[in-house]
């Protein structure tokens, strides 16, 4: 009896361990890395730079300069897709059922912007040509796409093909916009951020700094907010904005929010993360290049940026 319960608790001290090996204190199959602080680099096929990365539906999309798309169903294995034109697409979204890519173009010193579309991710659509500022981000919520760009541009669209141009008082570039909480909230050179209900009116609220905005997502209650010399501001609400501190003063370009972390990312490879968005912790990314996007989706986090530069986190 003695030999069958001592091998019977063997059995289960063995179990437990190789539990705890799979589970680890960070959750299932991490092997006790904490989320967003070990970083693979992946082949993308293109040595085009990269601005933005979004997830959905089981594919990862990404986008970049010289019209350059991207898709993976892992974050991992990536394919060139023909994105019909040779415009630098500078931001990514999903909503609606489609995915909607924006750009810009000079065109004899002039900006055009552009706005694809596609079901897929696969196939995509030119359908905005006619934009004298070039666009640099987009987002949905809310039943509504919100485009922005150069010179405080600020376009609507209920389905990703017909786009009206939003007044926003701005002149300032806008680089980056997200939802949350029921408000739009839009970021830009020189501190700029733009609030509004509906992507329709909007109001200029004061960021407290001077230094450019370029990235802004919504996450765990809160609005974050990344740009030039490290820049972190948070909200809740997205009217008052605190300054937090990141502990680099590298330019961030982009933040995500995804499996109880943010994630910011920017110039020569830099990549913070933070639980509530006001203690951020500098993790190693293995690359000098410039991050400019990052997203969260099928259990990773995806960065991208120059020479067609991509990470991969669990």
């Amino acid at each position: 009896m003695v030999g069958n319960k001592l091998s019977q608790l063997g059995a289960f001290l063995l179990l437990t361990a190789l539990l705890s090996a799979w589970v680890g204190p960070s959750g299932p199959g991490t092997g006790g890395t904490a989320a967003g602080t070990t970083w693979t680099k992946r082949t993308s096929g293109t040595k085009n730079t990269l601005n933005d990365v979004t997830y959905v539906n089981g594919i990862f999309v990404a986008v970049g300069a010289g019209g350059t798309i991207l898709t993976s169903p892992n974050g991992v294995i990536w394919t060139k897709r023909v994105s019909g034109t040779g415009v630098g697409l500078e931001g990514v979204t999903y909503g609606n059922g489609i995915f909607v890519a924006v750009g810009g173009i000079a065109d004899g010193g002039e900006e055009r912007g552009f706005i694809l579309t596609s079901r897929d991710g696969v196939k995509w659509t030119k359908r905005v040509s006619w934009m004298e500022n070039g666009l640099r981000g987009v987002t949905y919520g809310n039943g509504t796409f919100v485009a922005v760009g150069t010179g405080g541009t600020i376009l609507t669209s209920r389905d990703g093909v017909k786009w009206t141009k939003r007044v926003s008082w701005m002149e300032n570039g806008l680089r980056g916009v997200t939802y949350g909480n029921g408000t739009f909230v839009a970021v830009g050179w020189d501190g700029t951020i733009l609030t509004s209900p509906d992507g329709v009116k909007w109001t200029e609220q004061d960021p407290g700094t001077i230094p450019s905005l370029s990235g802004v997502t919504y996450g765990n209650g809160i609005f974050v907010a990344v740009g030039d010399v490290g820049t972190i501001l948070t909200s809740r609400d997205g009217v008052k904005w605190t300054k937090q501190t990141s502990g680099t003063e590298n330019w961030l370009w982009g933040v995500t929010y995804g499996n109880g972390i943010f994630v910011a990312v920017g110039d020569y490879g830099t990549i913070l993360t933070s639980r509530d968005g006001v203690k951020w912790t500098k993790q190693t990314s293995g690359t000098k290049s410039d991050l400019r996007g990052v997203t969260y989706g099928n259990g990773i986090f995806v960065a991208v940026g120059w020479d067609g530069t991509i990470l991969t986190s669990p």
